[in-house]
């Protein structure tokens, strides 16, 4: 299935991907870092799928109810059309202490029939399902999973040693719902379905309630809005920690092997949702996800990422399945883990710089906490790392030493509040030397750019960040974006350092870095056009992969990534205030 497909649904644990022709292909029970018992996407025979669809052939439109992760799908036939309204569930105080995936069929106009299919998978080649019959009807059980599948109005139920699976005609003014409740290595709940079916109607008040404390006064509102829901569907809410992407292993190259799993917390991601949702005025998110990153950095110390529990990563795992499309590996962990990025000392503290500049106030163990990471930074900035692409051969990249300098004026800026105790004085003056070490080492004027680090001719495009840090808004800024989308430029998409287009695709975040970046250097009329080229990419419901393979528009690696849905969030709050218009 072309990712392009693909639109997300969520319940504050996990992420189920539902394609337009009505297939789950993707959907871990009951948090997205679970094994999944549906994933199709990554193994199209043995992967397991939830399947919706009219059994005739058709047409459709879809989109998400506004202010909404509540997806709505038309579909006309010949005979008549029908109106497919699915959620996951949440309940009346919040989420659902168990997972409720809700399908609903009105009936439009004349007689569509439609098919369903409930078949959970191998669990990437790990078990095998079952199906028993039960007093309550079929329940699917798959490697501790157990799914109850509950049914409204008149269809019929064939359970199979594997799957379970039905038939209906839908008419005008009918309605039916096929809907599965599950749990993990525990008792599982029997909805009655009359009270699923009333769940997503809360559903889209829940989701409604909260999108009515979100506020965007700018050109971009429906994307803004968009993103920010979809950036909701990836934070984890029992700990408050944010997902890099609802999937694992989709390749970010058609050739394979750059194929990695984002289904944990980078501290770099939590920081800039962070900074979107503080500038969208949202309260209860921004402090459950600070609160998640400061208590795990409290618990294991300055490193990149981590399980969305909040404990250590896992080692690396390679299941043996195909992949999307046959295009391996699919893996289990990720090779950051362990990796010196000095990219997350700059991320830290900018994100508690933001906190803190909204009217909060950190706590004494907290303070004392950052003031050692301000000097850690004064400290490891010397030091080669591997960057903010993780890369394998460590270098004295241009941004990670930013990345230091971002932490250090944000840490003179705490104390200056009272904030943070320390050596304000030792973390100014090691600033400044990063900031002289930067320009004297790092710019050419050559390229006319900043490079990727002293001694190369390469780009990247992380440098763009740091136009929002506030290193550089100038006329060096201005031509480093020149020559970045001269060289990784294809159309408004940008790839993300020399060398890169030969081997992957454009990376989404580094084109909306620059849209940030030409509005900061004063080049608001262009950083516009560029927002809108770039906003034409996005699939019919807005939902944003890590990459696009710039010659055909075709989605790549994991989806929905937050990193490309942040940065296009960042563009707009940023690019608001620079059009007159007032930002949140």
């Amino acid at each position: 299935m072309d990712l392009r497909a693909y639109a997300a649904l969520g319940d504050g644990r996990t992420v189920a991907l539902v394609a337009d022709d009505g297939r789950v292909d993707w959907f871990p029970v009951p948090d997205l870092d679970t094994p999944p018992v549906f994933a199709a996407l990554l193994d199209a025979e043995g992967g397991g799928s939830f399947e919706l669809a009219p059994a005739v052939p058709y047409r459709l439109r879809r989109q998400y109810v506004v202010g909404t992760n509540v997806l709505e799908t038309t579909y006309v036939t010949d005979g008549g059309s029908v109106r497919v309204t699915e959620a996951m569930n949440t309940g009346v105080a919040g989420r659902l202490p168990w997972s409720e995936l809700a399908r609903r069929v009105d009936g439009l106009s004349g007689a569509v029939p439609m098919a369903w299919r409930i078949a959970p998978g191998t669990v990437l080649g790990t078990a095998s399902p079952w199906v028993q019959d039960t007093v309550h009807g079929p329940v699917l059980r798959d490697d501790g999973v157990t799914l109850a599948v509950r049914t409204l109005g008149a269809t019929t139920v064939v359970a199979e040693d594997q799957a379970c699976s039905g038939a209906f005609t839908s008419t005008a003014g009918s309605r039916h719902l096929v809907a599965v409740a599950g749990t993990e290595r525990e008792p599982v709940p029997v909805p009655d379905p009359e009270d699923v079916d009333r769940g997503l109607d809360r559903t889209i008040e829940n989701w409604r309630a909260w999108t009515r404390e979100f506020h965007y006064d700018g050109p971009w509102g429906k994307a803004a809005q968009r993103s920010a829901l979809a950036l909701k569907l990836l934070l984890h809410e029992p700990t408050g920690a944010i997902a890099a992407a609802g999937t694992t292993s989709l390749p970010e190259s058609r050739a394979g092997g750059k194929n990695w799993d984002y289904r944990y917390a980078w501290v770099r991601d939590a920081a800039y949702t962070l900074d979107a949702w503080i500038g969208f005025g949202l309260r209860e998110e921004v402090h459950a996800a600070i609160s998640w990153v400061l208590r795990t950095l409290r618990r294991h110390g300055t490193r990149v990422f981590f399980t969305l529990d909040g404990d250590l990563p896992p080692g690396r795992v390679t299941r043996d399945v195909p992949g999307w499309r046959g295009i391996g590996p699919v893996v289990a962990g990720n090779r950051a883990d362990g990796q010196l990025q000095l990219g997350v000392y700059g991320d830290l503290l900018a994100v508690v710089r933001g906190y803190v500049d909204a009217g909060n106030l950190l706590d004494a163990d907290t303070g004392r906490m950052l003031a050692a990471v301000a000097d850690e930074a004064a400290d490891a900035w010397h030091r080669p790392d591997a960057g903010m692409w993780e890369l394998p051969e460590e270098q004295h990249y241009t941004s990670s030493k930013l990345g230091c300098w971002q932490a250090l004026r944000c840490a003179v800026h705490l104390a200056d509040l009272g904030q943070i105790p320390g050596d304000a004085d030792r973390w100014r003056s090691e600033a400044e030397r990063i900031r002289v070490w930067v320009e004297d080492r790092c710019w050419s004027p050559a390229r006319g750019a900043y490079v990727m680090h002293p001694g190369s001719d390469a780009l990247d495009a992380s440098v763009l960040l740091h136009a929002r840090s506030g290193f550089d808004t100038g006329e060096r800024m201005s031509s480093t974006v020149d020559a970045l989308r001269a060289e990784l430029g294809s159309g408004p998409l940008l790839h993300r350092c020399s060398g890169a287009a030969e081997e992957e695709g454009a990376f989404v975040a580094c084109a909306f870095w620059g849209v940030a970046a030409l509005a900061l250097v004063g080049r608001t009329d262009e950083a516009r056009d560029w927002m809108d080229e770039l906003l034409a990419l996005a699939n019919d419901v807005g939902v944003w992969p890590e990459m696009v393979e710039a010659r055909t528009g075709d989605f790549l690696g994991n989806v929905p990534q937050a990193l490309s849905h942040l940065a296009l969030v960042q563009a707009a709050l940023t690019l608001a205030p620079a059009l007159g218009h007032a930002d949140g």
